[in-house]
C-alpha cells in the first residue's frame, strides 16, 4: 500500500508544476497590462529621446560644411571681427558654427582684420574643437586648415600658450577613431607642415615624439616628416642632425607602422640633405661618393647606439 500511496502523488506533484509555473509567469502579464502609468512614462521617454534628434537634424542641416574655396568674403567684415570672438563663444552650437564660417571668410578674405584678434580667436576655436557636435568640431577644424593656409608664420602673431593648446588637439583629433574627423585634422596638419616654418614648427614636434598615446606619437612623427622634408642642410644643423636622428632611430622603434614609416622618411630627408651638400662642394661623383659614405657612417654612429646607426645607416643605402 505504500508503493502504492508513491505512486499516487507523484503524477499529483507533476500536476501542480504547470499551476505554479503560470502563477509565476502570470505577475508580469498582468503588471504590463494593469500599469498604464508606466506606459505613459515610457512614452514621455521616448518623446525626450526623439526631440533632440530631430532638432540636431534640423541642425546638421543648416550648418553646411563649404569648401574653401566657395567661401566667399563677409558682407560685414569690421563688424563680424568685432563680435567674433563672443560669437564663437556661444552655447548655441549652430551660431557657433556660424561664427566658424565667419573666420575662415575673415582668414581668407580679410586677414588683416583678424590678425590683431587672432590669439583670441585660436583659443576660441580651441574650445569649439572640444565640443561633442560633430558639425562643430569638424567646422572648428576647417578653420584650423583655412588660418594655417593664409597665416603661414602663425607663432609670430600668437602666444606659445595658444599654439601648443592647438597643436595638441589637433594631434589628438587626428588620432581619434571617427573617421571623418580623422581625415579633416590630417588635412589640417598637413596644412600646417606646409605653410609654416619647418625649424620651429619641428621644435614644437619633438615633444610629442614621447607621448603615451602611440596614435598621437604617430601622427606627429608624420608631421615631423614633412618638417623634415622641407628643411635644408642649413635648418637641420640648427635644429641640430644628430638630434633629428635620434628622434628618428627612436621612431623606428615604434608600435605602429605609421610612425615606423614617418622615421624612415625623416632619415632619407637627411641623408638626401646631407649628401647634396657633400656633392655640392664641386667634387666629381666617383670620388665624392666614398666620402659621402663615409662621413654618413661617421655621423651616425657618433649621434646613435651601434645597433641604431646600423639600422638608419640601411634607410640610407635603400634610399639612394
Amino acid at each position: 500500500m505504500a508503493l502504492r500511496a508513491l505512486d499516487n502523488t507523484m503524477p499529483a506533484a507533476v500536476e501542480e508544476r504547470p499551476k505554479k509555473v503560470a502563477k509565476v509567469a502570470a505577475p508580469p502579464a498582468a503588471v504590463k497590462a494593469a500599469s498604464p502609468g508606466s506606459g505613459k512614462k515610457q512614452k514621455k521617454k521616448n518623446d525626450e529621446n526623439s526631440a533632440p534628434r530631430a532638432t540636431a537634424a534640423a541642425g546638421e542641416q543648416a550648418v553646411e560644411y563649404i569648401p574653401s574655396e566657395e567661401l566667399e568674403a563677409a558682407a560685414h567684415p569690421k563688424a563680424k571681427a568685432a563680435g567674433l570672438v563672443a560669437e564663437l563663444d556661444s552655447k548655441d552650437w549652430i551660431r557657433a558654427c556660424e561664427a566658424l564660417n565667419d573666420t575662415r571668410r575673415l582668414a581668407i578674405h580679410h586677414s588683416a582684420l583678424l590678425n590683431p584678434i587672432l590669439e583670441k580667436v585660436m583659443l576660441a576655436i580651441v574650445k569649439t574643437m572640444k565640443n561633442p557636435r560633430s558639425a562643430v568640431l569638424k567646422t572648428s577644424i576647417m578653420a584650423c586648415t583655412d588660418i594655417f593656409n593664409n597665416f603661414g608664420n602663425l607663432l609670430s602673431s600668437v602666444s606659445d600658450d595658444a599654439f601648443d593648446k592647438l597643436l595638441l588637439q589637433l594631434l589628438l583629433k587626428a588620432s581619434q577613431d571617427k573617421r571623418f574627423v580623422c581625415e579633416e585634422a590630417e588635412k589640417a596638419m598637413r596644412a600646417m607642415a606646409a605653410s609654416m616654418p619647418p625649424l620651429p614648427l619641428l621644435k614644437k614636434l619633438k615633444a610629442y615624439v614621447h607621448h603615451a598615446n602611440l596614435r598621437v606619437r604617430a601622427k606627429a612623427a608624420v608631421a615631423i616628416s614633412h618638417c623634415a622634408a622641407r628643411m635644408n642642410i642649413e635648418a637641420m644643423k640648427e635644429f641640430g642632425m644628430s638630434v633629428l636622428l635620434q628622434v628618428a632611430a627612436e621612431l623606428l622603434n615604434d608600435r605602429l607602422p605609421e610612425a615606423r614609416e614617418a622615421a624612415r622618411s625623416v632619415v632619407a630627408s637627411v641623408h638626401g640633405a646631407f649628401a647634396k651638400e657633400a656633392a655640392a662642394k664641386g667634387k666629381e661623383e666617383e670620388e665624392d661618393a666614398p666620402d659621402v659614405a663615409a662621413s654618413w657612417e661617421s655621423l651616425c654612429s657618433l649621434s646613435l647606439p651601434p645597433i641604431s646607426a646600423q639600422a638608419v645607416a640601411k634607410i640610407a643605402a635603400s634610399s639612394q
